[in-house]
């Protein structure tokens, strides 16, 4: 079998980080993509250090301009890209009625529009190649809803139909299109975000049924799994990664 070309959006640390550690033990090649390219080169650094393959390119995933970009840098590196995984993300805690419409915007940028940007651009590629895995991050809080992210739930919600939608569309390609939807994870971001509401960790952590939050790999290895083709016949689904947080 060809070896595999993911192509990793917010890879530069935390979820996206060891998604790219993980692909990159199943032998596949890594575009690492963020906006911080000192943590993009980091990841690359260490999917060497496995005896992988990788590329650091710069996305800002909220412009299409720079998607568009970063797929023609990606496709100069290897000429294909076999797996999407839309990881970039970004939330603040607070009450709905205190959040001020530039956190709203900036929100939405990241979580929902940055999806569909970077679907646009490689989906097409996917159907020219005849094969591809798309990989959305969403959230359990897109299924629930969760006191304090509003509006990130709405957007994450909207990646759950936005994954539905395509699943169906792409399915004619022999595209799988599925979501993973995690709940609390001990990353640099919730460990930010828990700045804004002390004692959260603590609180969520009671509250899941394994009495711990997710950690990466917990969610990496769940995509590896839709990236590989044990997962051909499944598509349009959302897993939940929460310990049992949430059983939807």
């Amino acid at each position: 079998m060809e070896k595999r070309v993911a192509f990793v959006t917010g890879a530069g640390r935390g979820m996206g980080r060891e998604i790219s550690l993980t692909l990159a033990k199943q032998d596949m090649t890594i575009i690492v993509t963020d906006v911080n390219m000192e943590n993009a080169e980091e990841t690359v650094s260490r999917v060497h250090n496995l005896g992988g393959e990788a590329y650091a390119v710069y996305c800002d995933v909220t412009s299409l301009e720079s998607v568009q970009q970063a797929v023609e840098k990606a496709m100069s590196h290897t000429s294909q890209i076999d797996v999407l995984v839309n990881n970039a993300g970004w939330d603040k805690i607070e009450p709905f009625l205190k959040s001020e419409p530039s956190t709203w915007q900036t929100i939405i940028a990241i979580n929902l529009m940055g999806q569909i940007h970077t679907c646009k651009e490689i989906l097409p590629k996917m159907i020219e190649s005849g094969y591809g895995k798309v990989i959305n991050i969403a959230s359990d809080s897109g299924r629930v809803g969760s006191s304090g992210e509003a509006v990130y739930s709405a957007a994450k919600g909207g990646i759950i139909t936005l994954t539905k939608t395509l699943a169906r569309e792409m399915a004619r390609h022999k595209i799988n299109v599925n979501c993973i939807a995690p709940g609390p994870a001990d990353t640099p971001l919730f460990q930010e975000i828990g700045t804004y509401n002390e004692g959260i960790a603590a609180a969520l952590t009671k509250a899941i049924p394994f009495r711990r939050l997710a950690e990466p790999s917990d969610i990496a290895n769940a995509v590896r799994f839709f990236a590989s083709d044990e997962s051909s016949y499944i598509t349009g689904q959302t897993l939940s990664v929460s310990g049992g947080l949430t059983m939807v």
